[in-house]
């Protein structure tokens, strides 16, 4: 019985389990005893944590083992596990649905950006030559019956003794499983694992069936004016990764908006992001679901604003030099500005202020047009601050120079990443520039908003993507601006009353409607509690 239970397949199952959980989950166990500390009498309870991650892991890779393809499967999971290890160390992030996304979208720069000499040790010492020594020297795989008997008996013995582990420590597992969700998040390779199906089997939904594009706001109605009333040219800058707290507009002691200082701008000092990512963050604030009815996966069946937008007569172009739309802007117009064929402007990298080149001529081409032009920026893209802005805008030194934020000082990395808010601030002063050209024949106006914002350190957190459910506020509380020009609806002093509002990105489709003169429904109650509240600061002026 007992050869029949330790069989060579259970036994490698096991090995490669205890290897994971010895060596690979430095975050979870660095976090577990945050929580629960040594030295208040945990010590057994520790223990009887990792050995109950570590029989989870085992009973899961047991099940996904067969035959010949077993010991690819423990190759790939100790690969895996490796880079996933890497990650949460260096950088504190979790491995969830969304950052899996993240990754199958990530372009061969960013993730350049991401490479290291500590994630490739990772990988060597944690994946490959552990995966290389799997591979050389497990054993053949049993006949099909006999490998079913074991697992199935083995399984039983590890049911048991899960049973047996949390039996003692009744009332901290209740504490452990009700209280300390977010500490699984980071137990690895089980969570990953779990995010993958997810993940899988979104994919899978949506390839069974053509996506058919739903109208939304189906009462939308254009409401223009008198036919001389000039039309509206509206740029809307979608940043990336910037924090409110960083701009110098908001109150930051660093001079980081020097530029933008010189205009009479309206920064939005409380708005809060959809996600903590751009491929969440992107589609849910163009969409009329808001964060709480965002669903990623039929999120692209249902029209967008812009959609709607374009459907009342505006010209929308998309100009992106991020990764891409996410999905909003696969019916419109779209330009690559990752291009250097395309963005003229390009050193090291291709630079956001190349999106405002040939802009004054596709203005000038559409005479008698509401204009919207939407510009993605490359911003502050983590983690190689230092790339994301030219040399001469490197005027907060010490600067960290390497991607591996672990090596530098919180200085260093503070002054990369406010070095990179300095240049936004000049790509934004020459967006507004470029808007003035047109002030006098057209209604002109410019919106910035960050997708997110990012963690640079604070609780040992670092660039973003944690789950919104304890996301800390560095990577939701976003920057965003207003500039208007002279013969805009409204005067900027009427938006200073509303600046400390508590916006979000739900408030991005109505706002891009209003602007338009765009009138439906599904706006009536979202405008009314930001009209309310603008009328109470006038009284109280």
């Amino acid at each position: 019985m007992l050869r029949k239970i330790l069989s060579p397949l259970n036994c490698w199952v096991t090995g490669v389990s205890i290897f994971i959980m010895a060596f690979a989950n430095g975050s979870f166990v660095t976090r577990l005893v945050q929580v629960y500390p040594p030295s208040e009498g945990n010590v057994l309870f520790l223990g009887s944590v990792c050995m109950l991650f570590a029989m989870a892991t085992t009973l899961m890779l047991l099940w996904l083992c067969y035959g010949r393809a077993a010991r690819w499967v423990l190759a790939s999971y100790l690969v895996f596990s490796s880079l996933a290890a890497y990650f949460m160390s260096a950088y504190g992030t979790v491995i969830d649905q969304t950052m899996l996304e993240n990754t199958l979208q990530t372009n061969a720069a960013e993730a350049g950006d991401l490479f290291s000499v500590s994630m490739l040790l990772y990988l060597l010492g944690l994946g490959l030559l552990p995966a290389w020594w799997v591979l050389r020297r497990m054993p053949k795989a049993e006949g099909l019956l006999t490998e079913m008997r074991s697992k199935t008996l083995f399984s039983l013995c590890l049911l048991l003794a899960m049973v047996l582990l949390i039996v003692p420590f009744t009332s901290q597992y209740a504490s452990f499983f009700r209280e300390h969700k977010s500490l699984r998040f980071y137990a690895n390779p089980t969570y990953f694992t779990y995010s993958a199906i997810r993940l899988a089997s979104s994919k899978l939904k949506g390839s069974v069936a053509p996506t058919v594009v739903q109208a939304v706001a189906q009462d939308a109605l254009l409401n223009d004016g008198p036919a001389q009333d000039p039309k509206e040219l509206i740029i809307l800058v979608v940043g990336e990764t910037a924090r409110a707290d960083r701009f110098s507009l908001n109150g930051y002691g660093k001079i980081t908006n020097p530029e933008l200082a010189k205009e009479d701008v309206v920064s939005l000092t409380n708005v809060t992001s959809c996600g903590t990512s751009t491929a969440v963050s992107v589609p849910c604030m163009f969409s009329l679901s808001g964060r709480e009815g965002f669903d990623g996966e039929t999120v692209h069946e249902f029209e967008n604003v812009l959609d709607v937008l374009r459907r009342e007569g505006v010209e929308i172009l998309w100009r992106d030099n991020n990764s891409d739309s996410k999905g909003v802007a696969v019916r419109l117009p779209y330009e690559n500005f990752r291009d250097p064929a395309i963005n003229p402007v390009c050193d090291s990298e291709c630079r956001d202020t190349g999106m405002l080149v040939g802009l004054e001529d596709h203005i000038r081409k559409h005479p008698g047009k509401d204009l919207l032009i939407v510009l993605h920026q490359m911003g502050n893209h983590g983690p190689a601050y230092y790339k994301r802005y030219p040399p001469e805008f490197e005027r907060f030194t010490p600067v960290c120079k390497t991607n591996e934020l672990s090596k530098c000082t919180d200085e260093e990395i503070n002054n990369a990443y406010d070095n990179a808010i300095l240049y936004t601030d000049y790509f934004l002063a020459q967006t507004i520039a470029l808007l003035k050209k047109f002030d006098s024949s057209h209604e002109t106006a410019m919106l910035y908003v960050s997708d997110h914002g990012e963690s640079l350190g604070e609780k040992g957190m670092y660039l973003h993507g944690a789950p919104y459910l304890f996301s800390p506020k560095e990577q939701t509380h976003v920057a965003s601006l207003l500039w208007l020009g002279k013969n805009f609806d409204y005067h900027p002093d009427d938006l200073k009353l509303v600046k400390d509002y508590p916006f979000t990105h739900d408030d991005l489709f109505c706002s891009l409607m209003l602007t338009f003169e765009v009138e439906s429904s599904v706006c009536t109650q979202r405008t009314s509690a930001v009209k309310g509240y603008f009328e109470r600061q006038q009284q109280a002026k």
